[in-house]
């Protein structure tokens, strides 16, 4: 049985093991939340910090070898500028789709205020330490300028993946810059530590079946249709946006840009959906698309090394199309109506702010906090979404990730480096 069918056995299996625990038992019944604290939880954790242990250094490597790799300075600044152009196109694009969908339909209308004084209630806590953690709301020029990182080491220990990634891109180009024969052991120090990395990464993923499975029965078995019910319509506009960006706006993008067929793209590719649906981190993914952008899309690994990492921070596609959806919701539950103008800042806020989002579960919602106060409307309020959040946010990650594999795709062929005839080649 191949790594992939054992994945989503183990995210079947764990789903159906949850939702059964929860119709029958409940979500706070002393048996779930025994099996949550002492055997799917540890199981799960373990999976993601197995993941999240190689990221740092698998980014630095890749980013670095990626841009060794493809040599020219200006190629890199060239081909630097297709990845963001189309980070932002396709996001934009995404955001656009949400508001277009949730305008009309008004979900945030359907939401009572007792309803709301009652999800206030039970998530406030949450919400509250959410709204607490460091950088929570924060967004700005400083955004920008703690990109350019003082202490690369202390950022890869703060999980800060954009100092990390600048200071590869500078450490990359630096190397092509020097002489060839003093450059050329460090090349191969970063040749060594990136195959170092993919080995772990190969190791952790035999576990990747029982993880999968731990995490998605923690989100099953606590999730209950008593919370999904008030909530339904939101849930299904910002699952239907997804839904549609990917059927109608990607799969254009895969038919016409990349050259394959949506359905033959998204079956080499479903090792990385399945894991960026269960771990709803972009970060934890990105070992597992590097594997198959390399291995299955066959994508040059000096392209897929450079442009996957960057993905993993900059490509928020569904983040920003929830952004989008939830900003609007919560307005239209607080009472205050937007204008098409105010609803043109939403979708730009959505937009920036997910490219600033942390690419860790729940990254988002922070955020948010800053495009809501912008209209009036008290931080607190997310927590009226959070106890649907996890749902969703496997749901966008698995959206981002889709926009990750597709721009280095893309991005390969605008380059000749590669050909949709590269999959049928040994």
């Amino acid at each position: 049985m191949q790594l992939h069918t054992k994945i989503l056995l183990g995210l079947l299996v764990g789903a159906f093991a949850g939702t059964a625990l929860n119709a029958s038992l409940g979500g706070d019944h002393a048996l779930v939340e025994g099996l949550n604290h002492w055997v799917a939880g540890p199981v799960g954790q373990i999976f993601l910090r197995l993941l999240f242990m190689v990221v740092m250094p698998l980014v630095f490597a890749s980013i670095a070898l990626g841009v060794t790799g493809i040599g020219d300075v200006r190629r890199v600044g060239r081909i630097g500028g297709k990845t963001l152009a189309y980070f932002l196109v396709t996001t934009a694009l995404s955001t656009g789709l949400g508001l277009a969908l949730v305008y009309p339909v008004r979900p945030g209308s359907r939401i009572t205020a007792e309803v709301r004084e009652q999800l206030v209630a039970t998530y406030g806590a949450d919400a509250a330490s959410k709204l607490s953690a460091p950088g929570a709301g924060e967004f700005g020029v400083d955004t920008f300028v703690n990109i350019v990182t003082r202490n690369p080491i202390k950022s890869a220990v703060d999980f800060d993946m954009l100092g990390v990634i600048f200071f590869a891109l500078m450490f990359g180009a630096a190397l092509t810059m020097i002489d060839k024969e003093r450059a050329r052991p460090m090349i191969a120090f970063l040749e060594s530590l990136n195959d170092i990395v993919i080995t772990i990464v190969h190791m952790a993923m035999r576990l990747a079946p029982y993880g999968v499975a731990g995490l998605i029965f923690g989100v099953t078995s606590r999730f209950g249709a008593v919370l999904l019910q008030p909530l339904s319509i939101y849930v299904g506009v910002v699952l239907g946006a997804l839904a549609l960006h990917v059927a109608i706006t990607m799969s254009l993008i895969i038919r016409f840009g990349i050259g394959l067929s949506p359905l033959r793209f998204f079956s080499l590719v479903r090792a990385s959906l399945v894991t960026a649906f269960s771990t709803s981190s972009s970060s934890a993914t990105l070992p597992t698309n590097l594997s198959v952008a390399t291995d299955k899309l066959r994508v040059p690994s000096r392209v897929s090394g450079f442009v996957l990492p960057l993905g993993a921070t900059m490509c928020m596609n569904g983040t920003s199309l929830f952004e989008g959806i939830t900003v609007i919701f919560l307005c239209q539950v607080s009472g205050v109506e937007l204008s098409l103008g105010q609803m043109a800042v939403v979708m730009v806020m959505s937009v920036i702010t997910a490219v600033g989002a942390a690419a860790v579960p729940g990254g988002s919602l922070p955020l948010l906090v800053g495009i809501l106060a912008m209209f009036s409307v008290p931080g607190e309020t997310i927590a009226i979404v959070l106890g649907v959040d996890r749902i969703l946010d496997m749901a966008r990650t698995t959206v981002n990730v889709i926009g990750d594999l597709t721009a280095t795709a893309f991005i390969a062929r605008s380059e000749g480096v590669w050909t949709p005839q590269s999959l049928d080649t040994a």
